[in-house]
């Protein structure tokens, strides 16, 4: 009797174990949302809507996209914070969110602790741009110009020590002008500012300018980086400003307590994404490179930007 209840309890326990498992390995069974931080319109709204259309077919479950700009993008930081760590909510946003706000001021959380990186998806130069019908014709106009008159010229952003923002101040410390910094609520309301005339000038990535260059309704004075991005568009080091200055990485983080066989599951469905044809060819129409980095490798990078924003923020502050 005894051997036969012992025999029992030991199927039993493996049948639990094997239903554990089956229930870990079921991840996800779900829809999954990935909050924005910024407003719509901009590039990374315009990158999350191809990474979505994408990535589900290797999750076999939907990844919902939902905007929640605010507070220079850390309302919707703070909403992922708070969030279960299921698995089912994710971030995606980017390095100066991430890992540069916590030396400007007290956050509702604490993005080293709170977060884990799933992905760095890729990388992007930012670009300096004005309307096709804008008096300022080159970068040495635009920098003439408010050389000659400290800020009068009105620069739309997206948020206080944001993607925009940072290269901003960064570019005007370099070059010793001035500008009037004006936030909105992401790249795409700062861009739409531009267009409407209500600004001179902004600054934007690929794939939210793209459309607009190919329209004729904008013109790109000056590009990030060492090397034109286009033949006839000088970059940051041409005319002076040295430096990592202008790169943004996007980047999808977790809450950390996230169950390691979510982020597992969840880091393998993004480098599959990498290798996939349709969504190279998609993030090519948007002018976007690929570089996906995944767990460890990226939060070795947050801990080094970290220690960089640090440093710049204290440099800009001191001024």
């Amino acid at each position: 009797m005894m051997k036969k209840l012992a025999a029992a309890l030991a199927v039993t326990g493996a049948a639990l174990t094997a239903s554990g498992a089956t229930a870990q390995s079921d991840y996800p069974e779900r829809p999954i949302t990935m909050v924005i931080p910024l407003g719509a319109g901009g590039s990374h709204d315009l990158n999350a809507r191809v990474i979505t259309s994408i990535i589900p077919s290797y999750l076999e479950q939907a990844v919902i996209v939902r905007l929640s700009p605010g507070a220079g993008g850390q309302l919707g930081t703070q909403e992922v914070a708070n969030a279960p760590a299921d698995g089912y909510t994710l971030l995606f946003t980017h390095n100066y969110i991430d890992m540069l706000q916590q030396h400007v001021e007290n956050l509702p959380y604490n993005p080293s602790e709170d977060f884990v990186t799933v992905a760095r998806v890729n990388y992007a130069p930012i670009a300096i741009a004005v309307r096709a019908d804008s008096p300022y014709e080159t970068m040495d106009d635009l920098i003439e110009a408010s050389r000659e008159n400290p800020g009068s010229i009105q620069m739309a952003h997206s948020g206080n020590w944001g993607a925009l923002f940072v290269p901003a101040a960064q570019f005007m410390q370099a070059l010793d002008m001035s500008w009037n910094l004006v936030p909105y609520q992401g790249g795409g309301p700062a861009l739409q500012a531009l267009l409407a005339g209500d600004a001179d000038v902004t600054m934007g990535f690929p794939s939210s300018l793209g459309s607009h260059l190919d329209a004729g309704t904008i013109r790109i004075l000056a590009t990030a980086g060492p090397e034109r991005i286009y033949d006839d568009v000088p970059t940051f080091s041409e005319v002076g400003v040295e430096g990592d200055v202008g790169f943004m990485h996007r980047v999808v983080l977790a809450p950390a307590d996230t169950p390691e066989e979510a982020l597992t599951t969840l880091r393998e469905a993004f480098e599959a994404l990498g290798e996939d044809t349709t969504f190279n060819r998609m993030m090519g129409r948007l002018g976007e490179n690929i570089d996906i980095i995944t767990g460890d490798e990226y939060e070795a990078m947050r801990a080094e930007q970290s220690v960089a924003y640090e440093a710049l923020v204290n440099e800009l502050t001191s001024q």
